[in-house]
């Protein structure tokens, strides 16, 4: 979306976009494996578990 409104809607967003998408995971997916645990840790700390019984 954002490679589509920099350019605008023409052939060049078309053929800009896969590259662009790759890109972006190449760089969130690893950042996600990090930062995931942190976020769940830091919220076990913050929300209380559920008693059991």
């Amino acid at each position: 979306m954002s490679t589509l409104k920099a350019l605008g809607p023409s052939m060049t967003a078309l053929q800009t976009w896969p590259a662009s998408w790759a890109l972006s995971w190449l760089v969130a997916f690893p950042t996600l494996l990090v930062v995931l645990p942190l976020v769940r840790r830091l919220v076990a700390l913050v929300v209380a578990t559920p008693s059991q019984g």
